[in-house]
């Protein structure tokens, strides 16, 4: 009886680190916002686009980084450089970028800091090299966002505790022969205080890690794991949506489930176990699960100090959930260790019967 819950974890041991071989190879977390960051002080948003073009849809990324334009029209889009040069056509027969257009070549670095190769000339004829086949393009543009690295705004760094509006920006475009302005702002918030975040982050690991270094018995580790799972399926589910030349919010959304879910199936395996008083089984699933945990929220620690947040669901809840798989997700690497080493089962730690003389 004895060794059937070691074998039964080492089981679980061994299918749990094939499917973190399989994360760490996709990738999950970071499809959660698409690769980018998932928290900044500066946003930016589309205020108006005049006059409205039907079947033209525009909209800003990554917090003013990038614009992005669906065209599902049968006419293209057309977008001009910083020098008012063609750069972009986007229409039914995909997108084109114009090569000597000094934009394709600026835009490749947020801050523009490139050297431009001897043909990029606004003045030169335009050189058309089709980039996609979809109507659909997303790319940095440098009009929505603030420009210095490393340099606050000039109103934010005199009064850093109040939200701002940085500039108002405007992109002109052109749809076949009529022209329309894509108009937005760039804003900026105070992040949420340092000490605080620190302060309630290291509360909360401090909390989880005592369930399995302080607890009598491994039911304590049971409402840990039962948080750790809410956590990550709540972060599967604020999966922002993403630009559309990476993937659908669909495709994002089962992309992004597949740890969430396996998490939530680990932590269902140790809640049983702590229920049923098997230690090393419970301890065993927090180790995993906390590794699992730490997987899907560190590409997304930015959101604990960031004023704006990646997500699709309330800011406060995204915050909680990324603060429970970093910090949590710690704990319980902790928790479980401490576990493992301090529980045993009860039927192995019973002392063997003494021998009753025989007649």
């Amino acid at each position: 009886m004895g060794g059937r819950p070691a074998r039964a974890a080492a089981r679980l041991l061994v299918v749990v680190l094939g499917v973190l071989a399989a994360l760490a190879v996709a990738g999950p977390a970071s499809a959660h916002v698409g690769g980018e960051v998932a928290g900044n002080d500066f946003d930016g948003r589309v205020t108006s686009v005049q006059p409205q073009v039907g079947g033209v849809s525009v909209r800003v990324l990554q917090f003013g980084d990038a614009l992005e334009v669906v065209n599902t029209t049968g006419t293209e889009v057309t977008v001009p450089g910083y020098s008012d040069e063609p750069y972009l056509r986007i229409g039914p027969d995909g997108v084109w970028r114009n090569a000597h257009s000094p934009a394709t070549h600026i835009n490749l670095d947020r801050f523009g800091r490139v050297t431009l190769p001897e043909g990029a000339d606004p003045r030169a004829e335009p050189e058309w090299v089709l980039v996609s086949t979809e109507p659909q393009y997303t790319w940095h543009d440098h009009r929505t966002h603030w420009m210095s690295e490393g340099v606050l705004p000039p109103a934010v760094a005199a009064d850093p505790t109040h939200e701002h509006t940085v500039f108002d920006w405007t992109v002109p475009m052109r749809h076949g022969d009529t022209a329309f302005t894509v108009r937005g702002e760039l804003t900026w918030e105070p992040p949420p205080s340092t000490a605080l975040t620190w302060v309630l982050h290291g509360g909360l690991f401090a909390l989880v890690a005592a369930a399995g270094l302080l607890a009598r018995g491994p039911r304590p580790l049971a409402w840990a794991l039962g948080a750790g799972a809410a956590a990550a399926l709540w972060h599967a589910a604020a999966t922002p949506e993403p630009p559309v030349t990476v993937s659908s919010h669909a495709a994002a959304l089962v992309s992004a489930s597949l740890p969430a879910v396996t998490a939530a199936l680990v932590a269902l395996l140790g809640v049983r176990a702590a229920v049923r008083g098997r230690g090393v089984m419970a301890g065993l699933s927090a180790l995993v699960l906390g590794w699992l945990l730490l997987v899907q929220g560190l590409p997304d620690v930015d959101v604990l100090w960031s004023a704006n947040v990646a997500g699709s669901g309330p800011a406060v809840l995204t915050r909680l959930a990324v603060a429970v798989l970093v910090a949590g997700g710690a704990g319980l690497v902790v928790a479980g260790l401490a576990a493992v080493r301090r529980f045993r089962d009860p039927e192995r730690a019973a002392p063997a019967p003494e021998p009753q003389p025989v007649g």
